[in-house]
């Protein structure tokens, strides 16, 4: 049959021609040759001689690397979103057909493309080598399965097209068979995106980060992940109000609360202790709180009244800091400790509640805890009466431990307070200690008799963080299993696994009150999912991270959740929309471990492997084209010296050079040789630079101040109930 088709389409073609030529069609004579040219004898469209062979895929990559390369500047840096798909499905295509040595080469010689941002991702791919990987590898697979959307300018979209189809038989065809089978071009009406153009500056000015519009390109759940409007239903209510308190604690509370009023009348102007506590649980009442059987808690006892009533006190008194800052906000003090010695050894560190204690763990499998007063550590052990050390080593974990955290405390009172309870006043420092490690467990520290309570033994492989919830009782763990489990304290099992990303967990942090969990995952996923600890369901995804997510915080009014990571930057979301608020940078690269929010959920502190401690506006500035510039921190006025765990630290108050200063450890020296200033860098940087790795850094209107050590890069940073900010380090004379 084939011989006769074949002679009949070319007599068809022989006949109309022919009879085109006959009635003096002649422009319509040539149009029709030069379209049966690439038609076989068939009638089908012939195989292109590019069409043929493996080779096709580098050449087609080539023709267009070359095209963006020689476009002009305004438009590469949009169109250059192009070559990571056509890089990713050409090899994929390879693999799929068998072509593995070509698929090998291919990645060899492009790889060097795409190292700086796609790292991860060129790892995961290369291990990818047989048809079958392509078919059962879940990255492999979400690429396969979902079209890469790439954002383009409009008159971008018709060049594109308009060089492809010109260039067709040069590599043109295969760049367009890729583009139309597995991607998604979407073509709008905006402006280049490109630093410089006229859209980036009117975004600028706008406080509009430049890939806003471009928040769902690429692949759902690989880069950007999985949007809030793909998958859930934002507006599904969220209970963000505080956790009411107990009726029976409540009460008990109020009581001795009305005793010390009576007893220690405040100053004219101060609101009396009742008074506070009333605003408190006015804030209780409202709509949006959780109910008390959400997440069922043990019966309060004596050592909780006297921790609320402390806890008021705190609130009552603490340095305020109210409303919107615009960047120029009151200053915040920040007291630095560092530790020497420790060549590179510390992998984690804590600060009590009770700002008592500090606790580290390290690569070498131990954790040790020190007494940031200097005064030595208490022990119930009948044995060790006598013993006299500030600093104590746990033992117990048998690979190096990620993560230490503290339980809850508040500073022990001179005076019982609990006039009708027989014996000693109770004890409100901090009484147990969390550890996770590499060896896959979480250990339970007593801090009265230094020794191991429990062994938690739940996760597949390392758990990299460990979280006591905001009332005790329960902690969240995260690791290596790429699940989030909540514990209760008396459970050796868990009572709830949070179960989805893709990847690793890097960072937790709880909701303050108790019934959510935030969670971020590293390599390919960079995802944030906010977890109900009631049903163990996800109910928001965050995406826009494209840098391994490093640290989480939840704002203690429970409305907005702060993330960073090792880019530098710091996002803003908005817990309720499950929508970015805005981005924060002045960071150098290398990691913001530590975030922290003040008591008014007005001001966030961060802490950076570049060895700054900063402080930044929650809220957009309020005139960012008029932000003065500013040096880098390490030039500015107000760089201080590190501050040391040995005996006579001190920091001044302010960071004012009139003498005022804090002791922190052992007995007062002169402030006049070992003050550790901590002035606030001038605010408003909107205009500023830092300096990151020999490059220049721009600094966002809304950072307030900016600590800088010498050497030492900052490993946790913690808002006091006081408002004063606690930071600690490892010294690195390398740096």
């Amino acid at each position: 049959m084939a011989p006769s088709t074949s002679a009949s389409w070319g007599t068809g073609s022989y006949l109309v021609t022919d009879y085109l030529k006959k009635k003096g069609f002649t422009k319509t004579e040539a149009v029709f040759r030069q379209e049966t040219s690439n038609l076989g004898p068939d009638g089908r469209p012939a195989a292109r001689s590019e069409d043929n062979g493996p080779k096709k895929y580098m050449k087609a990559f080539i023709l267009l690397r070359d095209w963006v390369d020689k476009n002009l500047d305004i438009y590469k840096f949009e169109l250059r979103k192009l070559l990571w798909p056509v890089f990713v499905y050409s090899y994929l295509e390879l693999v799929s057909q068998g072509h593995n040595e070509e698929a090998k080469n291919f990645m060899a010689a492009l790889r060097p493309e795409f190292e700086a941002t796609h790292q991860e991702s060129l790892n995961l791919f290369a291990i990818i080598t047989l048809p079958q990987h392509v078919r059962e590898n879940q990255t492999a697979r979400a690429y396969r399965e979902n079209k890469y959307s790439i954002p383009l300018n409009q008159s971008l979209a018709g060049n594109l097209f308009h060089f492809l189809e010109r260039e067709a038989d040069n590599g043109g065809a295969t760049v367009t068979y890729i583009l139309q089978t597995f991607c998604r071009v979407e073509v709008s009406a905006r402006g280049p995106i490109e630093p410089y153009s006229f859209e980036a500056i009117y975004r600028r000015t706008q406080n509009i980060d430049l890939d806003e519009i471009d928040a769902h390109e690429g692949i759902p759940g690989v880069f950007t992940g999985i949007s809030n409007k793909d998958v859930l239903d934002t507006s599904a209510p969220l209970k963000l109000g505080p956790l009411p308190m107990e009726p029976d604690l409540r009460d008990d509370v109020r009581a001795e609360l009305e005793d010390e009023d009576k007893l220690h009348p405040p100053a004219q102007g101060v609101p009396t202790l009742v008074e506070e506590f009333d605003r408190r649980i006015k804030r209780e009442e409202s709509a949006d709180v959780p109910g008390r059987t959400d997440v069922p808690l043990p019966p309060s006892r004596a050592r909780d009244v006297v921790m609320e009533v402390q806890k008021v006190r705190e609130n009552r008194d603490r340095f305020k800091i109210e409303g919107r800052t615009g960047g120029v906000g009151v200053g915040v003090s920040a007291c630095m400790f560092t530790f020497h010695n420790t060549l590179g050894s510390v992998s984690c560190m804590d600060f009590s509640n009770d700002h008592q204690l500090v606790a580290v763990g390290t690569m070498d499998s131990y954790i040790r805890v020190w007494s940031l007063t200097g005064k030595p550590l208490p022990t119930a052990n009948s044995g060790e009466k006598d013993l006299k050390v500030n600093n104590r080593k746990l033992i117990g974990h048998s690979a190096p431990v990620y993560g230490v955290s503290f339980s809850d405390s508040t500073g022990n009172l001179d005076r019982n307070i609990l006039q009708d309870v027989d014996g000693p006043q109770p004890d409100t420092s901090t009484k147990l200690l969390l550890s996770c490690s590499a060896d896959g467990q979480v250990r339970l520290w007593s801090l009265d008799v230094w020794a191991c309570l429990c062994v938690y033994k739940a996760h597949d492989g390392p758990v990299f963080r460990v979280l006591w919830g905001p009332h005790g009782h329960y902690f969240a763990t995260a690791g290596w299993d790429k699940t989030v489990r909540v514990f209760a304290q008396d459970h050796a099992s868990a009572q709830r696994i949070m179960v989805g990303h893709d990847t690793s967990i890097s960072a937790i942090t709880w909701h303050p009150n108790g019934t959510y969990v935030f969670s971020a995952s590293d390599e390919t996923d960079k995802t944030i999912r906010m977890w109900s600890v009631t049903t163990g369901g996800c109910v928001r995804i965050f995406t826009g991270h494209t840098d391994y997510i490093s640290s989480l915080k939840c704002a203690p009014n429970g409305k907005i959740l702060a993330s960073a990571d090792i880019g530098g930057n710091i996002f803003f979301w908005d817990i309720e929309k499950g929508t970015r608020i805005k981005r924060c940078r002045g960071h150098g690269k290398g990691g913001i471990p530590s975030l922290d929010f003040s008591v008014e959920s007005t001001v966030l502190v961060s802490g950076g492997l570049d060895g700054t401690v900063r402080i930044w506006d929650v809220e957009l500035p309020a005139d960012p084209s008029k932000a003065n510039a500013i040096t880098a921190p390490a030039t500015a006025t107000g760089q201080q010296p590190d501050g040391a765990t040995t005996t006579g630290d001190s920091i001044a108050v302010g960071g004012s050079g009139d003498g005022r200063s804090i002791t922190v450890g052992g007995a007062p020296t002169q402030p006049t040789n070992t003050t550790t200033t901590s002035t606030a860098v001038s605010s408003g940087t909107g205009g500023g630079t830092g300096k990151k790795k020999g490059k220049e850094v721009q600094i966002t209107p809304d950072q307030i101040s900016a600590f800088s050590t010498k050497k030492t890069p900052v490993m946790k940073v913690k808002f006091s109930r006081m408002n004063l900010v606690v930071a600690g380090g490892c010294y690195d004379p390398e740096r």
